[in-house]
């Protein structure tokens, strides 16, 4: 079944600390763009932003105490549209396996994700960013099915 995702898009935004600095950089150029749409971020980024921008931010966990995992709930439960996540591949982070949940759980919900500035930039200056959307929601009921037992 599909989805109609408004003009008006719920975007997660997050960073590991040493790439804060580029997205906080990345939000004010794009800040005409963004504050049309709802915002939802981990705690620090999201009090980065809010400072930057000047607008309310939904602020979750920080991302090592829970944040990167509530987002991903929130894809799951259909309440995130897209995903701006500006991480940084060159350093583990403790919190690894949540990054990669984070991730995963936004392709098996179909729903666009950037994780560096390119790409944030093409996304947010997409004519899809300010009109309706279709997106496709991927049919798992034969997985489901499969697990439960008979």
């Amino acid at each position: 079944m599909d989805e109609i995702i408004g003009a008006r898009k719920r975007i997660g935004l997050v960073a590991h600390d040493s790439r804060k600095g580029d997205l906080a950089e990345w939000a004010v150029y794009n800040r005409r763009l963004l504050v049309t749409h709802d915002l939802v971020a981990t705690a620090t980024t999201g009090t980065l932003l809010e400072e930057e921008l000047g607008v309310g931010i939904t602020k979750l966990q920080s991302g090592p105490l829970g944040g990167d995992l509530q987002l991903g709930g929130l894809i799951a439960d259909g309440s995130i549209d897209m995903l701006v996540f500006f991480w940084d591949p060159l350093q583990a982070q403790p919190h690894d396996p949540d990054v990669k949940a984070l991730l995963r759980i936004a392709i098996v919900w179909n729903i666009p994700v950037a994780c560096n500035r390119a790409t944030a930039d093409f996304l947010i200056s997409s004519p899809l960013m300010r009109s309706d959307y279709v997106r496709a929601m991927p049919d798992y009921q034969a997985h489901v099915d499969r697990l439960v037992p008979a």
